[in-house]
């Protein structure tokens, strides 16, 4: 089943997490609950968490990142050579509204993959509950290889010590690639079949503002641009048949705020340059621009990959129009045939675990809209 993947109701990865579980996280945090006893409470969380994705109609299943305190940095800062840590200026991106928890990750020295790495063991978790002969798939989802790149370089503010690790930065290029290659084979023999990654940097190299920023520095946004297609297509190299890859383009997404702003246009040919099976793409609102760069689609030479259009916001409670959202769909065929797109929430609900400002109730509302409008333009996957 999972050759089929991306599904035609498809999903980002990250759910509100239940009350129990953020009092479980605040007890953790004080002491008051050892780490045996928030695994526990946290499997419950889960168990719960797929037996509500496959009533709402999903074939795709996740463990809602229930797990993680940020989308990128828990999987990040179990890799050697990457640590986190407290800055004491807090974040280092400004969202457009609620700021992000002061925490980041930090390269300390040369970047390797740990087969040791506990998103192993939490996909297995995940896959004997999912999996269970009703044509379900779970996904893994991780943080690009790129986002250590913007975090050393794009977002450095003279904090990195990246130049001093890695005097040629063709030797730290191709330490990320290596490591995600070691990453993607260890979550293949764990039973992935369907993995994800996620990535803001292309939307920083998106944002206007930012790509200004970087020039007013010295860098050229196409040139990183191109070297990011470089490290990502490395990353896939010898990614077996039977395994989809897939990545997600997010804008920012922390308690309903976002990042960055911009159409697609100025990475197009680069991004659909990556070797993927299939790409999210954010076009939940304005900011995201217009299906246009959509004809670069087929740059990287798979005739079969697909395109995800993320119609579906999953920063605001007020439903969709059904109608509105076919129309979009239908739109998007000028530039890729309609079999080969699908359709999802333009990110998930908890990219962070305080979560988006909707209820749980309204989260599942937009699910069920997401599988309810496949299955009347696609049928049942």
């Amino acid at each position: 089943m999972a050759t089929h993947a991306p599904f035609h109701a498809d999903i980002v990865g990250s759910y509100l997490r239940p009350a129990f579980l953020h009092q479980a996280r605040r007890e953790f945090a004080s002491g008051k609950l050892t780490q045996a006893e928030l695994t526990e409470i946290e499997n419950q969380a889960i168990t719960q968490l797929v037996r509500q994705q496959k009533a709402a109609g999903l074939k795709v299943i996740t463990d809602g990142e229930f797990r993680r305190g940020f989308w990128h940095l828990d999987f990040l800062e179990n890799l050697n050579g990457v640590e986190g840590y407290v800055p004491e200026t807090g974040y280092n991106q400004h969202f457009h509204g609620k700021a992000a928890p002061a925490y980041n990750i930090r390269v300390i020295d040369h970047i390797s993959f740990d087969s040791t790495h506990p998103f192993i063991e939490h996909f297995v978790f995940l896959k004997n509950l999912a999996e269970t002969g009703d044509g379900c798939v779970a996904k893994a989802t991780i943080p690009s290889p790129t986002m250590i790149l913007r975090q050393e370089i794009l977002a450095d503010n003279g904090s990195s010590g990246l130049a001093t690790i890695y005097p040629s930065p063709d030797d730290f290029y191709r330490d990320l690639s290596r490591t995600y290659r070691d990453a993607i084979q260890a979550f293949y023999a764990a039973g992935c079949r369907y993995l994800q990654f996620d990535d803001t940097n292309w939307a920083f190299l998106i944002d206007s503002g930012k790509r200004e920023q970087l020039r007013e520095r010295g860098i050229d946004p196409d040139e990183i641009a191109a070297i990011c297609t470089r490290i990502l297509n490395a990353s896939l190299e010898g990614k077996p048949e039977d395994m989809v890859i897939t990545t997600h383009i997010c804008r920012g997404n922390h308690a309903s705020s976002w990042l960055f702003s911009g159409g697609y246009e100025p990475v197009a040919e680069a991004l659909f340059a990556t070797r993927f099976d299939g790409f999210f793409l954010e076009y939940d609102n304005d900011r995201a621009g217009d299906f246009s760069p959509l004809r670069h689609w087929q740059n990287n030479g798979n005739p079969q990959s697909k395109i995800v259009l993320g119609l579906i916001t999953s920063k605001f409670p007020e439903p969709e129009a059904p109608e509105a959202i076919k129309a979009r769909i239908q739109e998007a065929t000028e530039y890729v045939p309609l079999e080969l797109l699908c359709l999802s929430p333009q990110c998930g609900f908890a990219s962070t675990e305080e979560g988006n400002k909707l209820t749980e109730a309204e989260q599942w509302q937009k699910i069920r809209l997401v599988c309810d409008v496949a299955t009347q333009v696609w049928g049942r996957d």
